[in-house]
Protein backbone atom coordinates (compact mmCIF):
# COMPACT_ATOMS: atom_id res chain seq x y z
CA UNK A 1 0.00 0.00 0.00
CA UNK A 2 1.37 3.66 -1.21
CA UNK A 3 2.37 5.41 2.19
CA UNK A 4 3.39 9.25 2.91
CA UNK A 5 6.47 9.27 0.58
CA UNK A 6 4.60 7.23 -2.44
CA UNK A 7 1.56 9.49 -1.88
CA UNK A 8 3.88 12.31 -1.86
CA UNK A 9 5.05 11.12 -5.21
CA UNK A 10 1.87 10.77 -6.68
CA UNK A 11 0.23 14.72 -5.61
CA UNK A 12 3.82 15.75 -7.02
CA UNK A 13 3.10 14.03 -10.08
CA UNK A 14 0.14 15.18 -10.00
CA UNK A 15 0.75 18.61 -9.44
CA UNK A 16 2.95 18.83 -12.58
CA UNK A 17 0.09 17.44 -15.11
CA UNK A 18 -3.10 18.49 -13.85
CA UNK A 19 -3.05 21.25 -11.47
CA UNK A 20 -5.03 24.15 -12.75
CA UNK A 21 -6.41 21.71 -15.86
CA UNK A 22 -10.32 21.21 -16.22
CA UNK A 23 -12.23 17.58 -15.63
CA UNK A 24 -13.42 16.63 -19.26
CA UNK A 25 -14.80 13.58 -18.36
CA UNK A 26 -15.16 10.03 -16.04
CA UNK A 27 -15.35 7.18 -17.47
CA UNK A 28 -15.84 4.13 -14.47
CA UNK A 29 -16.32 0.79 -15.27
CA UNK A 30 -15.88 -0.30 -11.83
CA UNK A 31 -19.28 -0.11 -9.75
CA UNK A 32 -16.90 -1.11 -6.64
CA UNK A 33 -14.70 1.59 -6.99
CA UNK A 34 -17.39 5.01 -6.43
CA UNK A 35 -18.04 4.82 -2.36
CA UNK A 36 -20.31 7.93 -2.55
CA UNK A 37 -23.39 8.57 -4.66
CA UNK A 38 -24.22 12.37 -3.24
CA UNK A 39 -22.61 14.87 -4.96
CA UNK A 40 -22.41 12.59 -7.90
CA UNK A 41 -19.24 11.99 -9.75
CA UNK A 42 -20.43 13.57 -13.03
CA UNK A 43 -20.71 16.76 -10.66
CA UNK A 44 -16.95 17.17 -11.01
CA UNK A 45 -17.22 17.32 -14.91
CA UNK A 46 -16.39 20.57 -16.34
CA UNK A 47 -14.46 22.07 -12.88
CA UNK A 48 -10.91 22.84 -12.68
CA UNK A 49 -8.41 20.90 -10.20
CA UNK A 50 -7.46 24.05 -7.69
CA UNK A 51 -5.89 22.06 -5.56
CA UNK A 52 -3.73 18.54 -4.54
CA UNK A 53 -3.40 16.98 -1.18
CA UNK A 54 -2.82 14.17 0.83
CA UNK A 55 -5.34 12.47 3.59
CA UNK A 56 -3.34 9.79 5.45
CA UNK A 57 -2.80 7.32 2.79
CA UNK A 58 -4.98 9.04 0.17
CA UNK A 59 -5.09 11.27 -2.62
CA UNK A 60 -7.02 14.12 -2.56
CA UNK A 61 -8.14 16.35 -5.95
CA UNK A 62 -9.38 19.83 -5.07
CA UNK A 63 -11.97 21.13 -7.51
CA UNK A 64 -13.91 24.27 -8.33
CA UNK A 65 -17.62 24.45 -6.16
CA UNK A 66 -15.85 22.81 -3.40
CA UNK A 67 -15.72 19.77 -4.47
CA UNK A 68 -13.04 17.01 -3.34
CA UNK A 69 -11.80 13.48 -5.51
CA UNK A 70 -10.52 11.19 -2.55
CA UNK A 71 -8.66 8.24 -3.70
CA UNK A 72 -7.60 5.49 -1.52
CA UNK A 73 -5.18 2.65 -3.64
CA UNK A 74 -5.21 0.14 -0.77
CA UNK A 75 -3.18 -2.02 -1.46
CA UNK A 76 -2.45 -2.82 -5.19
CA UNK A 77 -4.24 0.09 -6.99
CA UNK A 78 -2.14 2.53 -9.04
CA UNK A 79 -2.36 5.19 -11.00
CA UNK A 80 -0.94 5.61 -14.20
CA UNK A 81 -0.73 8.80 -16.99
CA UNK A 82 -2.15 8.05 -20.60
CA UNK A 83 -3.05 10.02 -23.97
CA UNK A 84 -6.24 11.89 -23.69
CA UNK A 85 -9.35 9.39 -24.25
CA UNK A 86 -7.22 6.10 -23.30
CA UNK A 87 -9.18 3.26 -23.25
CA UNK A 88 -9.66 1.56 -19.95
CA UNK A 89 -8.07 -1.81 -19.81
CA UNK A 90 -11.18 -4.52 -20.08
CA UNK A 91 -8.89 -6.21 -16.97
CA UNK A 92 -7.91 -4.82 -13.24
CA UNK A 93 -9.45 -1.40 -14.57
CA UNK A 94 -11.36 0.91 -12.42
CA UNK A 95 -11.94 3.93 -15.20
CA UNK A 96 -10.33 6.83 -16.44
CA UNK A 97 -10.97 10.72 -15.55
CA UNK A 98 -10.38 12.62 -18.56
CA UNK A 99 -8.76 16.15 -19.10
CA UNK A 100 -7.57 17.82 -22.72
CA UNK A 101 -3.99 17.01 -22.84
CA UNK A 102 -4.11 13.11 -21.33
CA UNK A 103 -6.08 10.96 -18.95
CA UNK A 104 -5.67 9.38 -15.21
CA UNK A 105 -6.08 5.61 -15.15
CA UNK A 106 -6.77 4.09 -12.12
CA UNK A 107 -5.54 -0.01 -12.07
CA UNK A 108 -5.73 -2.37 -9.16
CA UNK A 109 -3.49 -5.52 -9.91
CA UNK A 110 -5.72 -8.09 -6.99
CA UNK A 111 -8.97 -9.50 -8.03
CA UNK A 112 -10.22 -8.09 -4.69
CA UNK A 113 -11.36 -4.55 -5.62
CA UNK A 114 -10.37 -2.53 -2.76
CA UNK A 115 -9.36 0.91 -4.08
CA UNK A 116 -11.89 3.49 -3.44
CA UNK A 117 -13.33 7.09 -4.67
CA UNK A 118 -15.11 9.13 -2.96
CA UNK A 119 -16.83 12.25 -3.83
CA UNK A 120 -17.23 15.34 -1.13
CA UNK A 121 -18.43 18.80 -0.64
CA UNK A 122 -16.59 20.86 1.45
CA UNK A 123 -13.69 20.32 4.08
CA UNK A 124 -16.48 19.01 7.12
CA UNK A 125 -17.21 16.25 4.52
CA UNK A 126 -13.32 15.80 3.21
CA UNK A 127 -12.48 15.90 7.41
CA UNK A 128 -15.10 12.56 7.66
CA UNK A 129 -12.39 10.67 6.07
CA UNK A 130 -9.38 11.81 7.78
CA UNK A 131 -8.50 8.82 10.43
CA UNK A 132 -7.30 11.66 12.77
CA UNK A 133 -3.82 10.43 12.56
CA UNK A 134 -0.97 13.76 13.55
CA UNK A 135 1.70 14.46 10.94
CA UNK A 136 4.71 13.43 12.01
CA UNK A 137 6.64 15.73 9.65
CA UNK A 138 4.87 18.49 11.80
CA UNK A 139 4.64 17.38 14.91
CA UNK A 140 6.56 18.01 18.01
CA UNK A 141 8.46 15.40 20.62
CA UNK A 142 6.13 15.79 22.81
CA UNK A 143 2.89 15.63 20.46
CA UNK A 144 4.70 12.15 18.87
CA UNK A 145 4.90 10.72 22.51
CA UNK A 146 1.69 11.46 23.61
CA UNK A 147 0.36 10.17 20.14
CA UNK A 148 2.19 7.34 20.36
CA UNK A 149 1.71 6.45 24.40
CA UNK A 150 -2.32 7.64 24.57
CA UNK A 151 -2.61 3.65 24.71
CA UNK A 152 -0.65 1.16 25.42
CA UNK A 153 0.31 -0.72 22.31
CA UNK A 154 3.30 -2.78 20.09
CA UNK A 155 5.19 -0.20 18.27
CA UNK A 156 3.97 -1.82 14.97
CA UNK A 157 0.65 -1.40 15.70
CA UNK A 158 0.77 1.79 17.08
CA UNK A 159 3.03 3.28 14.29
CA UNK A 160 0.57 1.59 11.58
CA UNK A 161 -2.69 2.66 12.90
CA UNK A 162 -3.84 5.72 11.20
CA UNK A 163 -5.58 7.46 14.60
CA UNK A 164 -2.17 7.51 15.79
CA UNK A 165 0.32 8.80 13.09
CA UNK A 166 -0.68 9.98 9.20
CA UNK A 167 0.37 7.82 6.61
CA UNK A 168 2.64 5.03 7.92
CA UNK A 169 1.77 1.77 7.00
CA UNK A 170 3.61 -1.67 7.20
CA UNK A 171 6.64 -0.68 4.76
CA UNK A 172 7.60 2.63 6.49
CA UNK A 173 7.10 1.34 9.69
CA UNK A 174 9.65 -2.07 9.05
CA UNK A 175 12.68 0.60 8.07
CA UNK A 176 11.95 3.10 10.68
CA UNK A 177 11.66 0.34 13.63
CA UNK A 178 15.07 -1.28 12.04
CA UNK A 179 17.11 2.09 12.31
CA UNK A 180 15.81 2.90 15.50
CA UNK A 181 16.54 -0.46 16.83
CA UNK A 182 13.29 -0.70 18.53
CA UNK A 183 11.45 -4.26 18.52
CA UNK A 184 8.09 -4.21 16.88
CA UNK A 185 6.40 -5.98 19.46
CA UNK A 186 7.82 -3.60 22.11
CA UNK A 187 5.25 -1.81 24.36
CA UNK A 188 4.38 1.80 23.92
CA UNK A 189 4.29 2.21 27.62
CA UNK A 190 7.54 0.90 28.31
CA UNK A 191 9.42 3.82 25.68
CA UNK A 192 12.13 5.82 27.22
CA UNK A 193 12.18 9.78 27.12
CA UNK A 194 15.44 8.61 24.85
CA UNK A 195 13.98 6.05 23.10
CA UNK A 196 10.97 8.33 21.85
CA UNK A 197 13.00 10.97 21.30
CA UNK A 198 15.23 8.67 18.77
CA UNK A 199 12.01 7.30 17.05
CA UNK A 200 10.40 10.39 16.22
CA UNK A 201 14.30 11.62 14.75
CA UNK A 202 14.33 8.36 12.96
CA UNK A 203 10.83 8.31 11.49
CA UNK A 204 11.19 12.11 10.09
CA UNK A 205 14.20 11.23 8.75
CA UNK A 206 13.51 7.88 7.08
CA UNK A 207 10.23 9.71 5.35
CA UNK A 208 11.80 12.56 4.28
CA UNK A 209 14.84 10.12 2.66
CA UNK A 210 12.35 8.26 1.10
CA UNK A 211 10.13 10.87 -0.28
CA UNK A 212 13.83 12.68 -1.61
CA UNK A 213 14.88 9.10 -3.17
CA UNK A 214 11.23 8.83 -4.80
CA UNK A 215 11.93 12.39 -6.31
CA UNK A 216 14.99 11.54 -7.31
CA UNK A 217 14.18 8.77 -9.02
CA UNK A 218 10.87 9.65 -10.70
CA UNK A 219 12.65 13.28 -11.62
CA UNK A 220 9.73 14.70 -14.04
CA UNK A 221 8.27 11.40 -15.30
CA UNK A 222 4.70 10.31 -13.82
CA UNK A 223 5.52 7.92 -10.93
CA UNK A 224 3.90 4.72 -12.34
CA UNK A 225 3.88 1.08 -10.75
CA UNK A 226 4.40 2.94 -7.74
CA UNK A 227 4.37 -0.07 -4.54
CA UNK A 228 5.43 0.89 -0.89
CA UNK A 229 8.22 -1.72 -1.69
CA UNK A 230 11.21 -1.34 -3.13
CA UNK A 231 14.49 -3.00 -3.93
CA UNK A 232 16.65 -0.83 -1.88
CA UNK A 233 14.49 -1.32 1.34
CA UNK A 234 16.49 -2.33 4.11
CA UNK A 235 14.56 -4.53 6.25
CA UNK A 236 10.77 -4.40 4.14
CA UNK A 237 10.23 -7.33 2.21
CA UNK A 238 14.24 -8.69 2.85
CA UNK A 239 13.45 -11.93 4.88
CA UNK A 240 16.59 -13.91 5.07
CA UNK A 241 18.72 -11.52 3.16
CA UNK A 242 21.58 -9.45 5.50
CA UNK A 243 20.61 -6.77 7.54
CA UNK A 244 23.20 -3.87 6.11
CA UNK A 245 23.48 -2.43 9.40
CA UNK A 246 25.07 -6.04 11.18
CA UNK A 247 24.76 -8.65 8.32
CA UNK A 248 22.22 -11.27 10.52
CA UNK A 249 19.63 -12.42 8.45
CA UNK A 250 16.39 -10.32 8.52
CA UNK A 251 13.53 -12.30 10.07
CA UNK A 252 9.83 -12.07 9.81
CA UNK A 253 6.43 -12.29 12.03
CA UNK A 254 3.52 -13.66 9.68
CA UNK A 255 0.23 -13.11 10.76
CA UNK A 256 -3.25 -12.68 8.53
CA UNK A 257 -1.60 -12.13 5.14
CA UNK A 258 0.63 -9.61 7.06
CA UNK A 259 4.63 -9.45 7.46
CA UNK A 260 6.49 -7.94 9.52
CA UNK A 261 10.34 -7.72 8.83
CA UNK A 262 12.77 -6.96 11.35
CA UNK A 263 16.96 -7.70 12.50
CA UNK A 264 17.15 -9.47 15.86
CA UNK A 265 20.55 -8.58 16.53
CA UNK A 266 19.42 -4.82 15.90
CA UNK A 267 16.04 -4.69 17.12
CA UNK A 268 15.48 -7.52 19.82
CA UNK A 269 18.87 -8.61 21.45
CA UNK A 270 19.04 -11.51 19.29
CA UNK A 271 16.12 -12.85 20.04
CA UNK A 272 13.52 -14.56 17.44
CA UNK A 273 10.04 -13.19 17.75
CA UNK A 274 7.06 -16.02 17.47
CA UNK A 275 5.86 -16.02 14.37
CA UNK A 276 2.33 -17.38 15.06
CA UNK A 277 1.42 -19.83 12.63
CA UNK A 278 5.24 -21.62 12.88
CA UNK A 279 5.46 -21.02 16.81
CA UNK A 280 2.08 -23.02 17.30
CA UNK A 281 3.31 -25.62 14.73
CA UNK A 282 6.83 -25.95 16.74
CA UNK A 283 5.35 -25.44 20.46
CA UNK A 284 8.55 -25.52 23.05
CA UNK A 285 11.07 -26.22 19.47
CA UNK A 286 10.45 -22.93 18.28
CA UNK A 287 13.74 -21.36 18.45
CA UNK A 288 14.74 -18.57 20.77
CA UNK A 289 17.59 -17.03 18.87
CA UNK A 290 19.53 -16.80 15.76
CA UNK A 291 21.69 -19.59 16.28
CA UNK A 292 18.62 -22.10 17.57
CA UNK A 293 17.59 -20.60 14.41
CA UNK A 294 20.04 -21.17 11.94
CA UNK A 295 20.70 -24.98 13.72
CA UNK A 296 16.97 -25.85 12.69
CA UNK A 297 17.94 -24.65 9.50
CA UNK A 298 20.51 -26.62 9.23
CA UNK A 299 18.93 -29.49 9.90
Amino acid sequence: MPELPEITAYIEGFERLILGHRVERVRLRSPSLLRTWDPPVSAVEGLLVIGLERLGKRVVWALEDDLFLVFHLMLTGRFKWAKAGAAVPKKRAHGAIDFAHGSVLLTEQSTQKRASLHVVRGRAGLADLDPGGIDVMRATLDEFARALTRENRTLKRALTDPRVLSGIGNAHSDEILLFAGLSPLQLTSRLSRDELARLHEVTRASLTEWTERLRSEFGDRFPEKITAFHPAMAAHGKYGQPCPRCGSPIQRIKYAGHETNYCATCQTGGKVLADRGMSRLLGDDWPRTLEELEELRAK
